[in-house]
């Protein structure tokens, strides 16, 4: 059990269900969104019409989820406007990487540190990390110390750190391949037992599922890589990598696979802990934001964004455990 403070456990419990399930909605992105609010032209101040689209979209859904994702870039607008019951997770990254220099190496916001976001009113550190295992040292390295000091910062501030892992192999171009597709496995779980370890005090990881759903027997294209026995296997190894409460990332896949995805987790027999869902939630609300303004993106929200969250809580409530199970006070 992993042995947390008082301040720790109280923030944990904000960002969760009243069952101690983390149902979060996930909102932080920045480069991408930027891109797709911009593909309808006509915007004249990009950064007034994310904020908008991102308070449009803490207003409309937070009082179906348990907690919020945003970025310190364009989401404090929306961070004041979520619902009072809804906890906050601020991204502590720069948004991508530079494709130019070999690694994928991470970088902060410079303006911002642990005990800012805290200052902020947020019950966690988010820290997004691209790892591959299997590249060498001089990558790693810089990696695994990046991580200690984000850690460091969240034990001096009581604040839970979540960090999110996104696999990649240096010598793969396409992640979404059948050939990545044979190796994520390996991978997604590897990285998960390698910052489980007590030195990067990470209280939660927001992670992959250990397989690409679509070439699982059965479940999407006509290449099949995984049996279906084989992917089972895949995610009771995973569940069985880590001692700490984990949580699975959407990674843009639809709303009906990500549901799927889940009950076939909880099939495996995995003792997940809840999701941070992004793009499967509300990324069709763009076209309207972009062809209607924030009138039309609030009513799909408030149709489609909302159905989508209770559809996905119902499938929570029958797979995901409390991190009450693997989490306890510590008394020292």
């Amino acid at each position: 059990m992993k042995k947390i403070s008082n301040k720790k456990y109280e923030r944990l419990e904000n960002l969760s269900t009243d069952s101690k399930v983390i149902s979060a909605l996930a909102i932080d992105q920045r480069g991408s969104l930027k891109k797709m609010i911009q593909s309808g032209g006509g915007v004249s101040d990009i950064q007034k019409a994310i904020e908008d689209f991102k308070v449009g979209i803490s207003e409309v859904l937070t009082p179906y989820s348990s907690s919020i994702l945003l970025d310190p870039e364009y989401g404090l607008p929306a961070a004041k406007k979520r619902h009072e019951k809804a906890g906050l997770l601020l991204a502590y990254e720069e948004t991508g990487y530079d494709a130019t220099e070999p690694g994928r190496l991470p970088d902060l916001l410079p303006n911002w540190s642990a005990k800012r976001i805290q200052e902020e009113g947020a019950d966690a550190v988010k820290f997004l990390l691209y790892y591959d295992v299997d590249e060498g040292d001089e990558i790693n390295d810089q990696k695994h110390a990046f991580v200690e000091r984000i850690g460091s910062e969240c034990m001096a501030e009581d604040m839970p750190f979540f960090l999110e892992i996104v696999s990649y192999d240096a010598n793969i171009e396409d992640a979404k391949s059948a050939e990545y597709a044979k190796v994520k496995p390996h991978k997604v779980n590897k990285a998960m037992e390698e910052f489980s370890k007590d030195r990067y005090n990470v209280d939660v990881l927001k992670v992959e599922v250990p397989v690409n759903m679509n070439y699982v027997e059965s479940f999407g294209s006509d290449e099949v890589v995984y049996s279906r026995e084989e992917a089972l296997n895949y995610f009771k190894e995973q569940d069985e990598t880590t001692n700490l409460p984990y949580i699975y990332l959407s990674a843009g896949v639809s709303m009906d696979l990500f549901k799927e995805t889940l009950k076939f987790s909880k099939e495996a027999g995995t003792k997940f802990n809840g999701v941070l869902c992004g793009r499967a939630t509300w990324k069709d609300s763009v076209e309207e934001f972009v062809k209607s303004g924030d009138e039309g993106s609030r009513q799909w929200l408030g149709e489609m964004g909302r159905k989508n969250i209770e559809s996905l809580s119902d499938v929570l409530k029958e797979t995901a455990t409390p991190w009450t199970e693997k989490v306890e006070l510590d008394e020292r």
